[in-house]
């Protein structure tokens, strides 16, 4: 779990000693703050830099200064960033920016916190990117920076394959065959070998590809999208279009605002085969080993009845899934239960148990859609609670998203804004308005769950699903229906006693309670991220591998995305959206190091 190095406030007005902004010209502030800060960064005079951040400001990194992903508290670590990488950065031509929706814009989010968010353009010795300051006022009408995010969009010599740039060569009936050589690497072997093909996957080899790196993609299922085709048929997903739109090949205006996973699951399939990334589909990888004097995996393919192919690769990337192997307890007695006992995992349909009783054990989003798929059946449902749950409403969730992820917003500046702001300060906001919310649009949801002995809190740190999320990858429902079924009575609640044992036909309790149940579903998560990758590539280099997922002591997701402790070895972690705002720096990286610009061991800070 992240900490702060500073108090955790929040550069309220009352804290600042000011009063409320509001008559400032946003477009003079942010021009005199930036003329300031790109003089000092002309004349690599740190000091002065720093000067323009509050005490307890942040600069936040995506690539740009570091090649990974960091946040920096203080002046004095910000000073420390800056003494070691703003010379060899070459951090350039900084420009405001004044489009309608990236220019200055002063900010009331609460009645008693004010900032001027802007942006600018910037150049490095490598390429290209974009910079959002937060400035807050001070009693001598000046403004400071509150947080900086620098994050690199593109690499100057090595620009994607979009637009002008794309293929402009006519095609007189050799395409057929140029993809079958290609997907087949039939001449040369790929670069890099992606591991799973679900969104993560596929968005990434498309971020591989349109920079210029052969990447060969490579799952264990029949077909792409089976990793969504073959979960749960009740299976929503519970964020919305615009923060689940898809890099390179966006979702029609058609598109329903929630996607159901068969859905996606086909929009995956053609998305590989519209963008041509290069999909082994029905294979494993049966053996692999690591050269450390060439910096290559020998990767042998079982190709599923198209025979094995051993392919030599600079590049590993595992897009298999925020977790391992799922979790089973392990409850004793389970051999005298007389019905079934799933995980989630392998669960498919409440149609199958029509006329049964059902017990699932757990309460994230997909304890709740089994519940409700059960009670849409008829079928007899219990869900056991093992500990308070943090419940949201889709309205709420859409409503805190909104401003940026709509049909007039672009993705792309959404999810610059969306990552701006460091998590210690991100927490420090949820604290407030998760609240607000639980008070307010929420307030009958949980009070009718409370009333019904649905136990629920407001998240990790007071800081609802985000934190939960990013910290430990669930322990929260995004209510699309279940909550009003399990306060109608319609899925039953147990919980404030522990599992003692499996019976014949159901679970015992501590307490002296039985249910009955002719199924059981265990949905209660999955292992480590690593678990996979130790079976591919052997205890060895899992020994050097840092811990995947949950967040490290920046507030930064550890582990995927960025270097993880092992040369050449990747991790591809996370929802829709972040698979799409950073399979491009992952991409970019591998990039980088392929054409020599990026030697991790020059850096240090």
């Amino acid at each position: 779990m992240a900490t702060d190095s500073f108090p955790q406030r929040l550069p309220t007005l009352d804290r600042l000693g000011v009063t409320d902004p509001s008559n400032v010209s946003s477009s003079e502030v942010a021009t005199e703050w930036l003329n300031a800060f790109s003089a000092a960064i002309t004349q690599s005079d740190t000091a002065a830099v720093v000067d323009l951040f509050l005490e307890d400001g942040f600069w936040k990194d995506v690539i740009a200064l570091t090649w990974d992903f960091r946040t920096f508290e203080g002046r004095k670590d910000i000073k420390k960033l800056l003494d070691a990488r703003l010379v060899a950065t070459g951090l350039n031509e900084l420009r405001l920016l004044q489009e309608p929706l990236n220019g200055p814009v002063l900010q009331k989010v609460y009645h008693d916190l004010v900032w001027l968010r802007f942006c600018f353009g910037f150049t490095t010795k490598h390429g290209k990117g974009t910079a959002v300051v937060y400035l807050v006022p001070l009693p001598d009408s000046k403004w400071k920076a509150y947080t900086l995010l620098t994050c690199l969009n593109s690499l100057t010599d090595f620009p994607q394959k979009l637009g002008p740039l794309r293929k402009w060569e006519t095609d007189h009936g050799s395409w057929e065959e140029k993809r079958r050589q290609e997907t087949e690497f039939s001449i040369n072997d790929p670069t890099v070998i992606v591991i799973g093909a679900g969104h993560s996957g596929l968005e990434t080899a498309a971020g591989l590809k349109y920079i210029g790196v052969p990447t060969l993609v490579i799952d264990k299922k029949p077909r792409v999208g089976d990793s969504w085709r073959d979960r749960y048929k009740a299976l929503c997903l519970h964020d919305t279009i615009w923060y689940n739109q898809t890099p390179y090949l966006k979702f029609p205006p058609t598109w329903p605002v929630y996607t159901p996973a068969a859905k996606l699951a086909d929009w995956l399939e053609a998305y590989a085969s519209f963008l041509e990334l290069d999909v082994w589909t029905a294979s494993t990888i049966t053996k692999t080993s690591w050269n450390d004097g060439t910096k290559t995996w020998s990767v042998e393919v079982d190709r599923g009845g198209k025979g094995t192919r051993i392919l030599t690769v600079k590049h590993l990337v595992f897009a298999t899934g925020s977790g391992g192997r799922p979790n089973v307890p392990d409850i004793p007695g389970k051999a005298s239960f007389k019905g079934s006992a799933v995980h989630s995992s392998e669960f498919k349909s409440a149609a199958d148990h029509i006329g049964k009783k059902a017990i699932i054990i757990g309460c994230c989003n997909s304890a709740h859609d089994i519940a409700q798929d059960f009670c849409s059946h008829g079928v007899d449902i219990t869900m056991y609670q093992r500990s308070s749950t943090f419940v949201i409403s889709t309205k709420s969730v859409a409503a805190m998203l909104g401003d940026i992820y709509n049909d007039d917003f672009p993705t792309e500046l959404a999810d610059t804004y969306d990552t701006s702001l460091p998590w210690a300060v991100v927490r420090r906001l949820h604290q407030r308005m998760v609240p607000m919310v639980a008070e307010t649009t929420d307030k009958a949801i949980l009070d009718g769950l409370a009333k019904v002995g649905f136990k629920t809190n407001l998240g990790l740190h007071g800081a609802g699903n985000t934190s939960l999320y990013l910290e430990r990858g669930g322990g929260y429902y995004i209510d699309t229906g279940a909550s009003k079924s399990i306060i109608d009575g319609n899925i039953k609640i147990k919980n404030g006693s522990a599992i003692e044992s499996f019976t014949e036909n159901g679970l015992r309790f501590a307490d002296g309670a039985e249910l009955q149940a002719d199924i059981i579903v265990f949905a209660t998560g999955y292992g480590d991220p690593r678990d996979f990758m130790r079976e591919v590539c052997g205890d060895e280099v899992a020994s050097k591998i840092t811990r995947v997922w949950g967040l490290d002591e920046e507030g930064q997701t550890a582990g995927a995305w960025r270097y993880c402790g092992h040369d050449g070895l990747w991790f591809a972690n996370g929802d829709l959206a972040l698979s799409r705002f950073h399979s491009l720096h992952l991409a970019m990286q591998i990039k980088a190091i392929e054409e020599g610009i990026l030697n991790k061991a020059d850096i240090v800070i």
